[in-house]
């Protein structure tokens, strides 16, 4: 039979003392951030430069002048090498951004000896390998609520560190009110095992202004298959409360099938605001999750 253990509030933060003093040089680093680059070091590029004519600073390209453009436009040195007219191109480097919200609730220290990890952990572990793919990627990145967006090369550490700082962030389930702007993107990481009506109220706060999001459900394959038997006692994290189930055997199809019903439930939530729902097991590779959130944001930004 499975077991299962419940990690302290300590160690959902991403700089507990038992890995810091290997990593004095890296600033105490911890393990998660070192496993969240070696997550973000094997997706395949991820996101691309947007590579994209626009209002930016940095060059991409020469091409032909066109008939009816500005002649201000026209770059003088490249078009005197050849016997035709060029225009300078830059990139297009508008001010939208990505935020990411990782939830660290007593919930998300759940974990069972069928998993890899603990879901706070891998959820870490996505949300700084997601963000240091992003900034690579030339996007700018921040902690929803709770940091501003960035495009640093050392953004792990940042963000790993404002999360070392927020200690209020281990007693909240859903994000912090915020309304990003309009073509920003955010990214959601948690268990979800929150009530439907609250996580839609979440989402309709923050898709107010018309930003699109992407909910990461992360679940532990117990959470899904529950395979206890014999007399069992179910106890909540974060409520500090028991219920004695009795013969788990018989319960369990019960629980399985509300489990279901709430998983559909948050499908419908993300599908009405015109966010995605990505559910990743903690039996499975981080790289997974990534490289699908990865993907639907690059679609969401025609970038794909």
């Amino acid at each position: 039979m499975a077991s299962a253990r419940l990690v302290e509030a300590d160690s959902r933060r991403p700089g507990r003392p038992e890995t810091g003093s290997a990593l004095d040089l890296a600033g105490r680093m911890p393990r998660i951030v070192l496993e969240s680059r070696r997550v973000s070091g094997t997706l395949a590029h991820g996101l691309h430069g947007r590579r994209r004519a626009g209002p930016g600073e940095s060059f991409w390209q020469f091409r032909p002048f066109v008939n009816g453009e500005a002649a201000a436009r026209i770059d003088w040195r490249r078009s005197a090498r050849d016997d035709r007219l060029y225009v300078r191109e830059r990139e297009w480097e508008a001010a939208h951004n990505i935020w990411i919200w990782i939830d660290r609730s007593a919930s998300m220290g759940f974990a069972s000896d069928l998993a890899q990890t603990s879901k706070v952990e891998r959820a870490l572990v996505l949300g700084l390998a997601l963000a240091d793919t992003f900034v690579d990627g030339g996007e700018r990145v921040g902690l929803l609520g709770l940091t501003r967006s960035s495009a640093a090369r050392g953004i792990v550490e940042t963000l790993a560190q404002s999360l070392v700082n927020d200690r209020a962030g281990l007693s909240q389930d859903l994000p912090p009110p915020a309304t990003p702007g309009r073509f920003d993107e955010t990214v959601l990481i948690s268990d979800f095992l929150t009530p439907l009506d609250s996580v839609r109220a979440s989402v309709q706060a923050i898709s107010t202004r018309g930003t699109h999001g992407h909910l990461v459900m992360v679940v532990d394959p117990v959470e899904e298959t529950f395979p206890f038997t014999g007399q069992a006692v179910l106890h909540d994290p974060q409520g500090n409360t028991s219920l004695d189930i009795g013969e788990a055997g018989a319960w369990g199809e019960a629980y399985r099938q509300r489990i279901a019903a709430h998983r559909d439930g948050l499908a419908e939530i993300a599908q009405q605001a015109g966010w995605t729902l990505t559910i990743h097991r903690t039996d499975r590779p981080a790289t997974e999750a990534a490289l699908r959130v990865l993907t639907l944001v690059a679609a969401a930004r025609g970038l794909g």
